[in-house]
């Protein structure tokens, strides 16, 4: 395989550095993740779109782009509520294109997303891409999938490791752009302390490498998204994967640093 050439966004603002990084995957022709990467505002977001050709592309960009526009200056409870107003109107929105496209058509995305403002965290999905979080050396999954093998795990009828490689694990059972009953993002909630590290990724990432790798990886003196993108194409991963790598520090920099670089 030629050697992968990816773009990674490395920023810095306060308390937070952070890096994005997305790649079609070994094996996929079109890249349909997109990424957030504020630390400025204290958000960072992965989409995973889905939905067939130009149609999970069009979701994912449309979360991305409605997220990336948040106004600064907004409280905690202030920048929740703007998010949730945004995810929900992009919901309607992606739901009206399938609408008007006609019988069949489907533009849906997963969305894993971190808030971080002060010492406290919060974390919004829909769907199976993941947060995760390094704390004290442990990794801990912070999400819980919205996904048909994650209920039959949850039921006992298969263990983790099946899971894995069900024939069915691919299907997400909640999604932007997913006609329901109530559309809602679940929610998980907690307090920041320095020297966290979180993980936000797609599906392509988390059935690529494992967890132990994973850990690994955001515990490195350089945490960066590129190196989790190296890991799942040096495993050909299947699937289009994103990463997003955030860093929690002690105290808040004098000013704000980004740097754009290619890998």
């Amino acid at each position: 395989m030629k050697e992968a050439r990816f773009l990674t966004s490395l920023e810095s603002a306060g308390r937070f550095r952070s890096s994005a990084a997305s790649h079609q995957g070994a094996v996929r022709a079109r890249n349909e993740d997109c990424y957030v990467n504020r630390p400025d505002l204290g958000l960072w977001a992965v989409a995973d779109g889905a939905g067939g050709h130009q149609s999970g592309d069009l979701a994912a960009r449309t979360l991305a782009e409605t997220l990336s526009r948040v106004p600064s200056g907004l409280g905690a409870a202030e920048i929740l509520a703007e998010v949730r107003l945004r995810v929900e109107g992009a919901h309607e929105a992606l739901l009206a294109e399938a609408d008007r496209r006609g019988a069949g058509a489907i533009l849906a995305s997963t969305l894993v997303l971190l808030l971080a403002r002060g010492d406290h965290f919060a974390c919004l999905w829909a769907g199976d891409s993941r947060a995760y979080l390094l704390r004290g050396g442990q990794l801990s999954q912070v999400t819980h999938d919205h996904s048909l093998v994650q209920e039959l795990v949850d039921a006992g009828a298969i263990s983790p490791e099946e899971a894995l490689v069900h024939p069915n694990a691919n299907i997400i059972t909640r999604a932007v752009g997913v006609r329901e009953e109530a559309f809602a993002l679940d929610k998980v909630s907690g307090r920041l302390y320095p020297a966290d590290r979180f993980l936000l990724c797609s599906d392509g990432l988390s059935k690529t490498v494992p967890e132990a790798d994973l850990a690994a990886l955001l515990a490195a003196d350089e945490a960066g998204a590129g190196a989790f993108l190296a890991a799942a194409l040096e495993r050909r991963a299947d699937d289009n994967v994103t990463a997003v790598a955030v860093e929690i520090f002690a105290a808040a920099a004098e000013a704000e640093i980004t740097i754009r670089r290619t890998v």
